[in-house]
């Protein structure tokens, strides 16, 4: 390695130390914010389900509620602050881009972003709601629900995250497309293979239940083959270049 290639590589390393601490900072600052302003409106929002249903939350120990906080407020700080550091990190990516992989940068940024909202609204509004009247009917005359505020947060939001993830396929599916790694006939050829995949990744990222497993599996499943479409066309593309 020469001096300049030396220079060159302090220097990236400078700007990605850099780049961390500012993000780290933003992320303080969004966590301090979320837990003094907007974590008891959080808690209050995500509480509606279970109290338009009746069901009393409960804390079981004397931190409980103080560590909820702290996790929501993390969660909702990474939130706030999202737009600051995707501008922090586009700033140390960009220079590194030609002009038309910049533009479909910021297209594939705002899609990723539309999915993965989507995959969250999708999971909190009609899936979560269906599964928590599912488990009141089963657990009807067996006992009184409880909801420990740390157990419903957690298993919360380790159910909305992996339908926010897995919205996100068709965009891997492009990219993977666009370079060539993957064809169209290749996707329609991997399918039960793909199928089988699918149910045993809805089995290590959702809850342990079948029908939280069942509930991610049949979207993912879906947008597998609007990937396919996907893929399709951008093999389409490529073969009008070449």
């Amino acid at each position: 390695m020469n001096s300049d290639e030396s220079k060159s590589l302090v220097l990236h390393l400078y700007e990605l130390r850099k780049l961390i601490i500012e993000i780290i900072i933003f992320l303080l600052i969004g966590v301090a914010v979320s837990f003094i302003f907007f974590t008891e409106k959080a808690l209050e929002f995500i509480k509606k389900p279970l109290a338009a249903r009746g069901i009393s939350i409960i804390y079981t120990t004397l931190p409980e509620v103080f560590v909820c906080k702290i996790e929501l407020s993390i969660i909702l700080g990474a939130i706030i602050v999202s737009p600051f550091t995707m501008f922090v990190l586009w700033k140390y990516i960009k220079p590194a881009l030609y002009k038309e992989e910049i533009k479909k940068f910021k297209v594939l940024f705002v899609v990723c972003l539309i999915l993965f909202a989507t995959g969250i609204a999708f999971a909190y509004f009609v899936v979560y709601r269906f599964l928590l009247d599912f488990f009141i009917v089963v657990g009807n005359g067996v006992g009184q629900p409880l909801f420990s505020i740390g157990k419903y947060v957690s298993f919360l939001f380790s159910f909305l995250l992996p339908f926010g993830i897995a919205f996100e396929l068709p965009v891997i599916i492009y990219m993977l497309s666009s370079h060539g790694i993957i064809s169209y006939d290749k996707l329609k050829s991997f399918r039960k293979y793909v199928l089988l995949f699918i149910v045993t990744l809805s089995a290590i990222l959702t809850p342990p239940d079948a029908l939280s497993q069942i509930m991610l599996s049949v979207p993912l499943y879906l947008l597998y083959e609007v990937s396919i479409l996907v893929s399709k066309c951008c093999n389409k593309e490529t073969k009008n270049i070449l």
